[in-house]
């Protein structure tokens, strides 16, 4: 990494779960830091040094705040002063499960109407390689400045694990990859100053393409796991029991464990990025439709489960009071994007059930075609029920001794 110059000033555009952490970190590193945003609502929360990030504590974004190192705005006029740019806005899936870059590319105009010479634009959010090159590099060449001279542009994806405490932004190596060598040089010696490694990389179609392969890998592995939970059932073999003995050989494999399919915001849809973009080229990514297929019909087989386990105690789903334990995507987090949890209700509801949730992290749901507020009295919801869904695994529920109650349990975290 060459030398690093002065980098007084950092716009990161998107103060989500992905650029408020970059945001304090960097800040916490010394550099002056504006987060942009279309909401004036978390601005506010911002300036006021209030955080609606759960891995960023409000005693850790104040003191940035009071000292000038972090503020917030909505009006991107103000990126004409910035010296550098991170772009952390979300890419999700349309509804034919094609991406929408539409955040990436309206980020872009703001940034190429108020472009100047000197900038660095680094963007974050996952997409398919060839995204940094195809589609930004043109938008902001229409300044009429030239990359690699003028201004420099490279990708470096977001590693965020919600609620994970090990690996942070900070100690998280950073991919990166830029449109010329001096554009990896530019972006590497800003990331250098807050991250504690940088791993560079050829190009930013090598950095895209990274992103995209961890979260297939995972997304592949679990359908593969999820595909022996459902041989296993077949064959009257506990699955867990397999894979735990598996996981004891301490070469050639890593464990992976079943449940009730994917969630979150980045395992259920980042793959689909890739085959989206594979597919233009006429090749099917096989690997990760069949991973997909599996995947997303598990909140059927624990459905059908739960049918099962009320058809033995002589009652049947339609009319049934079912208790779901935990919304959220993955344990102690508030995000319940993409998860199976709400697929699960949803089909017990078109079932007859009497669904009710509890979760100490979301309180409400009302987003994603449901309108629903967790149980606030959980002993006297699991005395009610007729049936017991465990979904997500959150410390809260490590007290329960819910196998020793007399209702029906079904615990998609593991049956054995």
């Amino acid at each position: 990494m060459s030398q690093q110059h002065a980098i007084p000033h950092l716009g990161v555009i998107g103060m989500g779960y992905v650029g408020l952490p970059l945001a304090v970190v960097f800040a916490e590193a010394g550099v002056r830091v504006t987060g942009f945003d279309l909401s004036e609502s978390k601005m506010n929360h911002l300036n006021a040094g209030t955080s609606y990030i759960e891995d960023i504590p409000s005693s850790r974004l104040a003191p940035l705040v009071q000292k000038g190192l972090i503020s917030g705005t909505t009006d991107f006029d103000l990126l004409s002063d910035v010296n550098a740019i991170s772009i952390c806005v979300p890419t999700p899936l349309g509804k034919t499960r094609d991406p929408d870059i539409s955040y990436i590319v309206a980020a872009t105009q703001e940034i190429s109407t108020r472009l100047r010479k000197g900038q660095t634009i680094i963007l974050e959010s996952t997409t398919y390689p060839g995204t940094t090159r195809e589609v930004i590099l043109p938008k902001l060449e229409e300044s009429g400045l030239k990359v690699g001279r003028d201004f420099y542009l490279a990708f470096s994806p977001e590693r965020v694990d919600p609620g994970r405490e090990d690996f942070t932004t900070k100690n998280t190596p950073k991919v990166l990859g830029g449109v010329t060598p001096t554009c990896l040089e530019k972006a590497s010696d800003i990331y250098g100053r807050a991250i504690d490694t940088v791993v560079p990389v050829s190009s930013p179609e090598v950095a895209e393409m990274v992103k995209l392969l961890e979260n297939t890998f995972r997304a592949v592995n679990i359908g593969l796991v999820n595909e022996v939970l459902l041989m296993c059932d077949k064959l009257g073999i506990n699955a867990w029991e397999v894979i735990d003995a598996a996981a004891t050989k301490p070469f050639g494999f890593m464990k992976f464990t079943p449940g009730p399919g994917l969630g979150g915001h980045c395992i259920p849809i980042d793959p689909h990025y890739l085959s989206w973009k594979l597919k233009t080229l006429n090749y099917t990514a096989r690997f990760i439709e069949l991973a997909s297929e599996i995947n997303t019909g598990m909140p059927a087989y624990w459905v059908q489960k739960v049918q099962d386990a009320l058809n033995e105690s002589g009652k049947a789903v339609n009319g049934s009071s079912v208790l779901v334990l935990g919304v959220a995507y993955k344990k102690n987090i508030s995000d319940f994007r993409e998860s199976p949890a709400i697929d699960i209700i949803r089909l017990l509801k078109e079932k007859g059930g009497k669904v009710a949730y509890h979760d100490p992290h979301v309180p409400t749901i009302n987003d994603v075609g449901l309108a629903m507020i967790s149980e606030s009295d959980l002993n006297t919801s699991l005395q009610q029920a007729d049936c017991v869904v465990i979904v997500t695994d959150h410390s809260d529920y490590d007290w329960l001794d819910i196998k020793s109650r007399a209702m029906v349990l079904v615990d998609t975290r593991n049956v054995g």
